[in-house]
């Protein structure tokens, strides 16, 4: 919405309103925009630094691309905050992440001015690439603008450390393609980005004055028609080598035929709109580098980036942060498991962490605080901790591979061929399952279960509570468990006193929590508390009424004994689990009756078929048909006679 002192910013409601502008205005367009960001972020939380690193950036794009038929493919969605509030959607942006409001991030299904789904890192030089290729094989656009389309791929937040962008930069010389790789360098991803390429960008030094005469060069040699694809790859080769000679550096992107381009500032606006302009109609891929400052123009970001990235509401003035007050409150999943693995590593020396960028998000940095040299952050490469954990295991480590769930998905063909086949010992941590609220549909640990189930040699678990998560951790690295997988919630448990011995829990078995004559309602994980709570109501608002809970816990192998006992003792099952119901634990347990002849009339609770938006975790349990009114409401029309078998509850 329109803020008093924001004068050129409240004119500007689309791309074309600010290339209307005179050059000299956009400085302090830049300072309006970081100064709408803040505003709007400090009452209705979000993605914070990331977008305020890139704020002369994504002025300077819309500036000079004739956006949205130049397409801008940005890569980690979470530093496009600027970009949704130049492309028409400032008076919407209050309601940036809440249900029906817009996307946590960029979307073509919200806007013409975002190109590709970018919710996970590493797929924009792939996309962008894909998009250039197309320009050169269809035919014009309609609509008679009358030039090429650009393509645009801006890559940063330590997403370049992903394979997928390496795989993208390896195929991009050699297709045909005018490609800019725009690599925002800030040195982070969410915590301190790492690896050789890390250290690459910060050693990288090119020479502006070779690049500028360089550039005068091709165009006087385009002028007269020397510049033809096979003449244009040969210079290109024949220029790498007489600048490596002469600067005693190999440039990584212009050994792969990328022109590249910098490192500049990425925060001067001005000099950015200089080199978009000079780059703009160049041809052949090319690849401008930028450092920025994550948080850039607020002083606590700038200071503590990582705790910045996403530091729900605060005082612009003073910086401070208005949070929850964790005072007898239950842990957070990730914390209890950060605490978790630190005491079993004191006790087994063999045990080593990996993460794949999220040491912070996922609290393995309490291990790596004590601990540095037995925890591995991989960045941004969750295939990569798969198959580098695999790897460890083999030679007799222990690694505990913490990944979040979404991110996970990217790793499946490792988890199968690089530990599940050899039966390896890697312990893989699934944190963030489940609904995980405002970061919506492209981070929902929905799949989870569904996916692994299939795989021979996993065991899968989930913690229906803090002192669960404990004894699963313990047992999973005890000798000769194999690869193990453990699932929990992104939020707080409901246990305030969640140290607990650890114990074994022998696998495969769940637990019978409550007896009961009517009903057996079968749950994993700790989605198994809010139907605890239906039970209980139900069993007040109707009188009579009997139901067996169960825990199942163990999601393969499936404890057969406890299915016994419910196929003898109950004609009606409910089961209740927050990922997809297609293959998953309800899926799990039709597959047992069938199998063995038993036929109760039972009713799946668990995710549609369908992407769920974003919104509060309560808000999409609601929608999903999983809080307790739902289970509740499933309990007492399983109880009631007739009725279809095998029945799921209608999504609301």
């Amino acid at each position: 919405m329109k803020q008093d002192g924001l004068d050129l910013l409240n004119n500007i409601q689309y791309p074309g309103d600010l290339r209307r502008l005179d050059v000299e205005q956009l400085p302090e367009v830049c300072a309006e925009l970081r100064r709408d960001i803040l505003a709007e972020l400090s009452v209705n939380p979000g993605h914070l630094a990331s977008s305020l690193g890139v704020v002369e950036l994504t002025v300077a794009l819309h500036y000079v691309y004739d956006t949205p038929y130049d397409r801008i493919v940005w890569d980690v969605g979470h530093q496009a905050y600027g970009h949704k509030i130049l492309t028409g959607r400032r008076e919407a942006f209050c309601t940036n992440r809440k249900l029906h409001g817009i996307m946590p991030f960029p979307s073509p299904l919200e806007s013409e001015y975002d190109t590709f789904v970018c919710g996970h890192a590493s797929n924009s030089i792939s996309a962008a690439l894909g998009m250039a290729v197309a320009e050169k094989r269809l035919p014009a656009v309609e609509g008679g603008h009358g030039q090429e389309r650009r393509v645009v791929a801006v890559i940063g937040d330590g997403a370049m450390s992903g394979g997928l962008a390496f795989e993208g930069l390896n195929n991009v010389s050699s297709m045909p393609n005018d490609i800019l790789i725009v690599l925002n360098d800030n040195n982070m991803s969410i915590d301190r980005s790492v690896g050789g390429m890390k250290q690459y960008l910060i050693g990288l030094n090119t020479n502006e004055t070779y690049n500028a005469l360089r550039f005068k060069l091709s165009q006087w040699l385009r002028s007269r028609g020397y510049l033809e694809d096979d003449r244009r790859k040969g210079l290109i080769r024949l220029g790498n080598a007489l600048k490596s000679a002469f600067s005693h550096q190999q440039n990584l992107f212009e050994g792969l035929d990328i022109r590249y381009f910098g490192p500049f500032d990425g925060h001067n606006v001005k000099e950015l709109v200089r080199v978009f302009r000079q780059l703009r109609n160049m041809r052949g891929p090319k690849l401008l580098h930028l450092h920025t400052t994550k948080g850039k123009g607020y002083e606590p970001a700038e200071k503590a980036a990582t705790i910045w990235h996403a530091p729900g509401k605060f005082d612009v003035d003073t910086g401070e942060r208005i949070g929850d007050d964790d005072e007898g409150k239950p842990a957070k999943f990730q914390d209890v498991f950060g605490n978790t693995l630190l005491e079993l590593a004191r006790q087994n020396p063999r045990i080593v962490g990996v993460t794949p960028a999220m040491p912070t998000g996922c609290s393995m940095s309490i291990m790596m605080e004590r601990m540095p040299d037995r925890v591995f952050d991989v960045g941004i490469a969750e295939g990569h901790a798969v198959t580098f954990s695999g790897g460890m295991a083999k030679e007799g480590l222990q690694p505990f591979c913490n990944i979040y769930s979404a991110f996970a998905q990217r790793a499946y063909d490792n988890i199968i061929h690089d530990v599940a086949i050899l039966r390896l010992p890697v312990v893989l941590c699934l944190d963030r399952a489940g609904l995980v609220g405002e970061d919506g549909p492209t981070h929902h640990g929905a799949f989870d279960m569904a996916a692994l189930r299939p795989i021979p040699n996993l065991t899968i678990a989930s913690p229906m509570d803090e002192h669960e998560l404990r004894r699963l951790m313990y047992t999973a690295q005890l000798p000769g468990k194999g690869p193990f997988v453990i699932r929990y919630p992104r939020g707080r448990g409901v246990l305030r006193d969640w140290h607990c011995p650890l114990e074994e829990i022998q696998v495969g078995t769940g637990r019978r929590l409550k007896d009961g004559r009517d009903v057996a309602v079968l749950t994993i994980g700790p989605i198994g508390n809010d139907a605890a709570e239906a039970i209980a109501e139900a069993e007040r608002e109707a009188a009579g009424l009997s139901v067996a809970h169960y825990d199942m816990r163990f999601l393969k192998p499936l404890d057969e004994g406890l299915l016994a006992e419910v196929a003898a003792r109950f004609s009606h099952i409910v089961t209740v689990e927050d990922g997809v119901r297609a293959g998953g634990m309800g899926s799990a347990v039709l597959e047992w009756m069938a199998d063995r002849g038993h036929a109760p009339r039972v009713t799946r609770l668990g995710l549609p078929d369908k992407f769920v938006e974003h919104g509060t975790v309560a808000q999409l349990m609601h929608i999903t048909g999983i809080d307790k009114d739902s289970i509740k409401a499933a309990i007492k029309a399983a109880a009631m006679p007739g009725g279809k078998q095998n029945t799921t509850i209608p999504q609301p």
